[in-house]
Order: structure tokens, then C-alpha cells, then sequence
């Protein structure tokens, strides 16, 4: 082995052993501000400078994806070449004037396509273009999070701060099923072009002798994001709000090794594992040009470099509940 590639090896390493880290510290602060929250919260109700409140939150946004698919050396393009839709439901706690928790439940989807994240320049990035993979994928996250406000509030749900800044950090379990589209049928353009889930495939040989086995469609993702919200009244807040989620995955785009020998793969896995020879793209219908020289030797997916991750962005409307319901009086 080269001196760069252990050195680049001893990089990626250090970078799994920190997000390891990182994992565990983060949901250690997330148990930490909820003990803490809780306990605030009897000393709250003991006293007068505090009372604790709840809201319920929905909200829709924005969401994009970063992996093989979409490289992260091309941040801004990643972000806003294939922005998908995320709708979300949430529960909150405010425990002090500056900390609350969060249950939230977030349907959002993500796409990737080589061919259009390559098509304006196919010569500068050969590989990616060459490969011509494509997915979507249904995410179905939930998450628990501690926020921290900038600013904090009265001692009452109505005495809330106005505008507040606010981080928030925590974790995630995430469901997800990626999905592509079948090449298109020579005797009925168009007919055959349909979307199959691509796990149950195995379209790197996952689960054959002599190949890792399939990859997990739930794991673990870490949210870390920021949000500004407003009080509009006594009974509602609205808030806007961006997340990152970095995984620990390398499958959200069912790409994350190598080539598979076709023979390991039976039936439809055979056409979706490798879709270089397309001279459409089957995401979009759209003409693709095959490059004169192509290259050779390279891997489907880059495993083990950096996960897959997420971000998602959304505007939110928060009600608060009330603390006590007044009933009336018996007469």
C-alpha cells in the first residue's frame, strides 16, 4: 500500500472513530437536558419563577440529499439541483426558560441521478456520469432532540420571548427503502419504466457467498440544525428551521461498493446493478450520450469514505396547550 492511501485510510478511520464519538456524546447531552429538564420541572411547580408548557408542532419543507450520488465536494449544487418535500408532527417540552425537548416524526424524500447532477460538464466528473445510477428514497425519521433558546422566556407560556434563535441536537431512528427506475422497454418506450425497491435486489451481491450481507433499511442518524422562531399570539408560535442528518449508512442511494460479477445477481438485479450502457436516463426519459472513453475500474459506491447524509429545512406553525383546562363552576 502506497504512503497516500495509508494516510488516507488513517484519515477515514479517524473520522468514523470521531462521528462514533460524537454519536454517544450526543445522545449522552440529549439524556442529560431531559433529566435536567425534568427536574427543573418539579423544581418549577414548586416555586413561581417557571411554569413549564408543551406545544404541538406540524411543518413542511425541503430536503436534499448527499452521498455517492451527489457529491459533498459540490455542496451548494447538492443542495438545490434535486430538492425534494418533507412534511413533519412534533411534541415539545419546555422544561426551563431556555430548554425544551423534542419528539418529532418527519416524512421527507430524497433523490439523486448521476446523469443530472453531470450532465452540464460530463468530462469533468467521467465516473460519476459514466455510472449513470439513479434513486428516490421515502425516509420516515423519528427523532428526539434538545433545544437550546438564545433568548429566554417569561415565566409563563404568554410571557414567552418574541423572537428567539435557537440549536438543537440529538437523535434519530430512520426507516428507508431506496428505489429506482427500470430501463425503458426498446418495443414500448415508456411502458416499462417503473419504480422497484432496490434493497430486496441485492445489486452488489449482498447476501451471496463471499459478500457482506444486505444492508440495514433502519438505522441511526444524528440531527444537528438551527432555528429561529416567533410568537404570534398567546396560543401559537411559527418557526423556521435547518437540519443536518449525517447517517451510519452508506445505502440511502443503494450505492456504497463494488461492481457485483453479474453472475452473483439473479433476475432484475442484473439490469439495476449496473446502468452504464444505458444510453437513457431512466429517472428522467431524457437522451444520454455515452463518452467516447469511458473509464474503467472504478467502484459503484465509495464505502467506508463518508456516509450518506440529509438535510432538511422546514416552516413550522407550533400551538401551545394550555396548562390547566377552567372548569365550570357546580351550582
Amino acid at each position: 500500500m502506497s504512503v497516500v492511501a495509508e494516510k488516507l485510510l488513517t484519515v477515514v478511520r479517524r473520522g468514523q472513530s470521531f462521528m462514533k464519538r460524537y454519536y454517544f456524546l450526543t445522545t449522552s447531552i440529549v439524556s442529560l437536558l431531559l433529566s435536567y429538564g425534568l427536574t427543573q420541572e418539579s423544581f418549577a411547580q414548586r416555586s413561581t419563577h417557571f411554569l413549564p408548557y408543551s406545544e404541538v408542532g406540524f411543518g413542511v419543507g425541503t430536503s436534499s440529499y448527499y452521498g455517492d450520488l451527489a457529491t459533498y465536494r459540490q455542496p451548494l449544487k447538492a443542495t438545490f439541483l434535486l430538492m425534494r418535500w418533507n412534511a413533519g408532527l412534533s411534541y415539545t417540552r419546555h422544561f426551563t426558560p431556555k430548554v425544551a425537548a423534542r419528539a418529532s416524526f418527519t416524512w421527507a424524500r430524497i433523490v439523486g441521478d448521476d446523469y443530472t447532477f453531470n450532465k452540464s460538464n460530463p468530462d469533468k466528473y467521467p465516473i460519476q456520469y459514466t455510472r449513470n445510477l439513479h434513486f428516490r428514497n421515502d425516509l420516515k425519521e423519528f427523532a428526539i432532540t434538545g433545544i437550546y433558546q438564545f433568548r429566554p422566556d417569561g415565566r409563563t407560556p404568554n410571557n414567552r420571548a418574541r423572537l428567539t434563535p435557537y440549536l438543537l441536537a440529538g437523535v434519530a431512528l430512520l426507516a428507508h427503502s431506496p428505489q429506482a427506475r427500470t430501463p425503458d422497454d426498446p418495443l414500448s418506450p415508456g411502458s416499462s419504466r417503473k419504480w422497484v425497491s432496490l434493497q430486496p435486489l441485492n445489486t452488489e451481491g449482498q447476501g451471496q457467498p463471499g459478500f457482506a450481507k444486505p444492508y440495514s433499511i433502519v438505522t441511526v442518524a444524528i440531527p444537528v440544525g438551527l432555528g429561529i422562531r416567533y410568537a404570534i399570539n398567546d396560543d401559537f408560535n411559527v418557526a423556521v428551521e435547518a437540519g443536518f442528518r449525517y447517517t451510519f449508512t452508506d445505502y440511502l442511494d443503494d450505492a456504497g461498493g463494488p461492481y457485483a460479477d453479474p453472475a452473483a445477481l439473479q433476475g432484475l438485479a442484473v439490469t439495476m446493478a449496473d446502468r452504464r450502457l444505458e444510453t437513457m436516463d431512466a429517472r428522467t426519459g431524457q437522451s444520454r450520450a455515452l463518452i467516447a472513453d469511458p473509464p474503467t475500474g472504478f467502484a459503484r459506491g465509495n464505502k467506508g469514505i463518508l456516509p450518506d447524509s440529509y438535510l432538511l429545512t422546514s416552516f413550522q406553525i407550533h400551538y401551545i396547550i394550555p396548562g390547566k383546562i377552567k372548569c365550570p363552576p357546580i351550582r
